[in-house]
């Protein structure tokens, strides 16, 4: 590993540790050169997923594609980095377990959807608008119905639950 500082190749190893997530081990390094101190992330790296798109092209699986997409449909609502974060983990987590070197993007949308649901109802109706491509009010209604039924049925199960 470089020093980012000075670009020296050897760097020490002072601390390691797993983080949270289980996915990544947190190494603190020293340069032995300049002695500036930095953080590295290491993953367990994976085949790569191939998606396989509407038009039945593919391309490879890109995280950061999914998080910049989450972060439109979540701008200006309490929906944090982390909690984006988190759910491309599960998602990503959910689709290696298959053990499938491709997925369809409908499949991965659906888990996205499903996730974002429990965080934001707007994140998820603009997330749903692209990713459903509502071409007219119609789409928005039948998602608003959806939540409006969700959101009577989780209702019912806390009343159900007090009594």
């Amino acid at each position: 590993m470089r020093c980012h500082k000075c670009q020296h190749g050897d760097t020490n190893v002072i601390e390691s540790r797993d983080v949270a997530s289980g996915g990544f081990v947190r190494r603190r390094r020293q340069c032995s050169k300049c002695s500036c101190r930095f953080t590295t992330y290491e993953r367990v790296e994976r085949p790569q997923l191939v998606v396989i798109k509407k038009d039945g092209s593919r391309e490879l699986f890109n995280r950061e594609k999914l998080i910049a997409g989450l972060n439109r449909a979540s701008e200006k609502t309490p929906v944090t980095i982390m909690q984006i974060e988190s759910l491309v983990d599960d998602v990503e987590q959910e689709l290696y377990s298959r053990s499938e070197p491709e997925v369809p993007s409908r499949e991965i949308g659906e888990l996205v959807m499903n996730g974002l649901s429990k965080l934001s109802d707007v994140a998820y109706v603009r997330f749903a608008s692209v990713y459903r491509r509502f071409s007219d009010i119609t789409g928005f209604e039948k998602e608003l119905a959806a939540i409006r039924a969700r959101r009577e049925k989780q209702q019912t199960k806390k009343r159900v639950k007090g009594k």
